[in-house]
C-alpha cells in the first residue's frame, strides 16, 4: 500500500469516527449491535435473539397437583409472556424502528444495482500520453467495469439522496504497451508504460437535493520514452464539486418524505401493537369465563342429575311395591339418561375451552406434556354490580373516538399517505440541476536532459525547473491554486407530456380521497359500535335478572311437586317436567351471566379501554414479562 493510500485511509477514519458514534447513538435498537469499537461497528450485523419457543416459568409455578389455578389477572399475564400472536407482533415496532433508520441513510430504494469502474488515468501534462492530452490529441483510456443487472425498482417521485457519507478508495497498477505510428513525441516505436493510480473520494447527500464530493488523486508515472523531461513524474489533482436540484427534487420536505412516513409507521406499529394487545386479553377473558361459566353449567348439570338418579331410585321402590306402575319407572330412566347427556355435553364444552385457554397462554400447547395432562381451575367468577354506572352515550362515543388505537393507527395511516404524496406532487416538475465545480492540478518530478536532433539542428531540452521534485512540490501546486480549473453549469430535462407523472398523482389523490372516506366510516361505525354495545350490555342485564328469577320459580316449582308428589297428590311424569323446567332455567341463567360478561368485555374494547379497566401494562406486553408476581390462595379449592 502507497503512502498515499495510508494517509487517504488515515483521514477517512478520522472522518467517519465522529459520525459513527452520533449513528450508534442515534439508534434505538442499539442493544441488539454486537459491542464493538465504534469504527468498525456499522460493518457487523446486528445480533437479534432467538425466539424463545418455550413457556415462562409462571406456567408451571401455578401448576398443583395436577390442576393449573387460574385467576383472571394470571390468565392474562401468562398470555402476555407466552402467547404466540403476541410474540410475533412484538418484532413488527422493531422492524418499524430499523425501516427509520435505512431512510434516515438516504439513497434509491433497496435493491437498485450499483457497479465499481476502474479506469486508467492520464493527467495533462504527464508523459507522452498527457502532453498529447494537453495538445489536444484524443487520448484512449482504458476501462474495466463491474455492475449489477436483472433488478427492476419502481418508486413514485423523486429519489432522496444519500445522506451517510461515503468514502471510496482505488489503487491501480497498470503497465501498458502502445505502438506508435507517429514516434515524433515519443521518439520510440513502442511507448511502455508503468502507472500506479492512488484516488480517494468522500461523497455526501443533502436534504435539500443536493450532493457534494471531494475527490483526490495521485498519478505516478514512468515510461520508456526518451523525450520525457520529468519521469519519473507524479500528478495530482483536487477536485470539490457540489449539484442541487432545483425544481424536481427540490426540498427537504420532499427528500425526508420517506424518513417522515417511516416514522408515522414506527407510530402506527406501536399501536397496531397495542391493538393485539387488547385482542389478545379481550379473547382471554372471554375464554376464561367461559370456562367459568362452563364449571357452573356442570355443577348445575351434576346436580340434575344426581336430583334424577335419586327420583329413579325413589320411583324404582313404589314400583317394587306395587303403587306405581312399571311404566313410571321407565320415565324416570329416561330423566336420568337424560341427565347424564347433558352432563356429558356440558363436559365436552369444558374441555374444549380448557383447551383453547390453554393455546392462548402457552407457546406449545398440549404439546407440553406437564400442560396437557392438568385441568385448569379458574379462581374467579363471574361478578355482576347491582348496577351499570354508565356515563352518556354521547361521552362514551367521545372517550371511544380519543382512545381507540385502531381508529388513531388509521388517522396516522391518512397522515402517511398525504406526507408521501408529496414526492409524487412534486414528480410532476420538470428537473433542472444546477452544479459547480473547482479542480486544483499539481506536477512534478525527476528531471532530464533530453537531447533532440531535427531538421533544424540539434536542441536540449531540460524542464521547467518549477516542476522539478518531489509528491510534496506537487501538493504544492495543488493547494496554491496555481493550476485551478472551475466549471459551472445547468442541466435541464422535461418531458412534453408528462402523462406518466400525472397519472401517478392522479391515481395517489384517488387512493387518498378513498382512504380518508373509509377511516370517516369506521368512526361513524365506532359511535355505532358503542350504543350498540350498550344496549347489548343492558339486555345482558335484563335477561340476566329474568333467568335468575326465572330460576327461582322453576326451583320452588319444583319443591312444591316434589311435596305434592310424596304426599300422592302428583304423578311422576309432573316431577320429571319440572326437573327438566329446571335444568333449562338453570342453564339459561348460566348463559345470561356469560352473555353479560362479554358484553361488559366488549364495551372496555370499543371504548379501547381494555387495558386500562384490567390494569395492564404495556411496557411488560411489550416486554413479555409481567413484573407483578402471581399469588395463590393458601387454601386452594377441589377440581370441581
Amino acid at each position: 500500500m502507497t503512502n498515499t493510500s495510508r494517509k487517504w485511509i488515515a483521514a477517512g477514519l478520522c472522518y467517519l469516527w465522529p459520525v459513527s458514534l452520533v449513528l450508534a447513538q442515534q439508534d434505538a435498537v442499539e442493544p441488539v449491535r454486537p459491542s464493538a469499537p465504534v469504527l468498525w461497528r456499522p460493518y457487523l450485523a446486528p445480533e437479534v435473539p432467538p425466539a424463545r419457543l418455550d413457556n415462562s416459568a409462571r406456567l408451571h409455578d401455578l401448576i398443583r397437583a395436577g390442576n393449573l389455578y387460574l385467576t383472571v389477572r394470571d390468565a392474562i399475564a401468562l398470555a402476555l409472556e407466552n402467547n404466540i400472536d403476541l410474540a410475533a407482533a412484538r418484532y413488527n415496532p422493531l422492524t418499524a424502528e430499523w425501516s427509520v433508520t435505512r431512510y434516515q441513510a438516504g439513497g434509491a430504494l433497496p435493491g437498485v444495482p450499483s457497479g465499481a469502474t476502474q479506469t486508467s488515468f492520464v493527467a495533462s501534462g504527464q508523459g507522452v500520453l498527457g502532453t498529447q492530452q494537453a495538445a489536444g490529441v484524443s487520448t484512449a483510456t482504458s476501462t474495466a467495469g463491474r455492475g449489477a443487472g436483472n433488478t427492476s425498482i419502481v418508486q413514485i417521485g423523486p429519489s432522496t439522496p444519500t445522506l451517510d457519507p461515503a468514502y471510496q478508495m482505488q489503487t491501480t497498477f497498470s503497465h501498458q504497451s502502445l505502438p506508435q505510428s507517429n514516434s515524433v513525441l515519443s521518439s520510440t516505436a513502442v511507448l511502455i508504460r508503468n502507472q500506479r493510480l492512488d484516488s480517494g473520494t468522500l461523497t455526501e447527500g443533502f436534504l435539500s437535493g443536493g450532493t457534494g464530493s471531494v475527490s483526490y488523486t495521485d498519478t505516478h508515472l514512468n515510461e520508456n520514452a526518451p523525450t520525457d523531461v520529468l519521469n519519473p513524474s507524479s500528478a495530482q489533482t483536487l477536485t470539490a464539486s457540489f449539484q442541487q436540484y432545483l425544481l424536481q427534487g427540490f426540498g427537504v420536505a420532499v427528500n425526508s418524505r420517506n424518513i417522515t412516513v417511516r416514522k408515522i409507521n414506527l407510530q402506527t406499529s406501536e399501536l397496531n401493537f397495542r391493538t393485539q394487545v387488547i385482542s389478545t386479553v379481550v379473547n382471554v377473558l372471554n375464554t376464561y369465563y367461559s370456562l367459568v361459566a362452563d364449571y357452573e353449567d356442570r355443577t348445575a348439570k351434576k346436580s340434575a342429575l344426581e336430583a334424577a338418579q335419586k327420583f329413579y331410585d325413589d320411583t324404582k321402590k313404589q314400583v317394587d311395591i306395587g303403587t306405581l306402575a312399571d311404566i313410571e319407572l321407565t320415565r324416570a330412566e329416561s330423566q336420568t339418561a337424560t341427565s347424564q347427556q347433558n352432563l356429558v355435553n356440558s363436559d365436552t364444552s369444558l374441555e374444549q375451552d380448557e383447551l383453547k385457554l390453554k393455546n392462548l397462554i402457552s407457546r406449545n400447547g398440549v404439546e407440553d406434556p406437564q400442560l396437557a395432562s392438568v385441568r385448569i381451575v379458574p379462581l374467579d367468577r363471574i361478578v355482576i354490580p347491582e348496577k351499570d354506572d354508565l356515563p352518556p352515550v354521547k361521552d362514551l362515543a367521545e372517550k371511544a373516538l380519543a382512545t381507540r388505537t385502531d381508529l388513531a393507527a388509521e388517522k396516522a395511516n391518512i397522515t402517511a399517505s398525504e406526507v408521501s404524496a408529496l414526492g409524487t406532487k412534486n414528480g410532476l416538475l420538470p428537473t433542472l440541476v444546477g452544479f459547480v465545480s473547482t479542480t486544483q492540478s499539481g506536477l512534478s518530478g525527476t528531471a532530464r536532459t533530453v537531447n533532440l536532433v531535427t531538421t533544424a539542428g540539434k536542441f536540449v531540452e531540460t524542464p521547467n525547473p518549477y516542476f522539478v521534485g518531489g509528491i510534496g512540490d506537487g501538493l504544492g501546486q495543488v493547494f496554491r491554486r496555481d493550476f485551478p480549473t472551475e466549471l459551472g453549469g445547468e442541466f435541464f430535462s422535461a418531458p412534453i407530456r408528462n402523462r406518466q407523472a400525472q397519472a401517478d398523482f392522479g391515481i395517489d389523490q384517488l387512493q387518498l380521497r378513498q382512504q380518508q372516506l373509509t377511516t370517516q366510516k369506521d368512526l361513524k361505525q365506532a359511535q355505532v359500535d358503542v350504543l350498540n354495545s350498550v344496549i347489548a350490555l343492558r339486555q345482558a342485564r335484563a335477561h340476566y335478572d329474568a333467568a335468575v328469577k326465572n330460576r327461582v320459580l322453576s326451583q320452588q316449582l319444583l319443591d312444591a311437586e316434589q311435596k305434592k308428589y310424596a304426599l300422592g297428590a302428583s304423578i311422576p311424569y309432573n316431577v320429571i317436567q319440572q326437573q327438566r323446567d329446571l335444568v333449562a332455567a338453570q342453564s339459561s341463567e348460566v348463559a345470561a351471566l356469560l352473555t353479560y360478561s362479554n358484553a361488559r368485555v366488549s364495551l372496555d374494547q370499543t371504548l379501547g379501554t381494555t387495558l386500562e379497566t384490567n390494569q395492564i401494562s404495556i411496557a411488560d406486553a411489550r416486554g413479555g414479562k409481567v413484573a407483578q408476581p402471581s399469588a395463590l390462595p393458601a387454601v386452594l379449592p377441589d377440581r370441581q
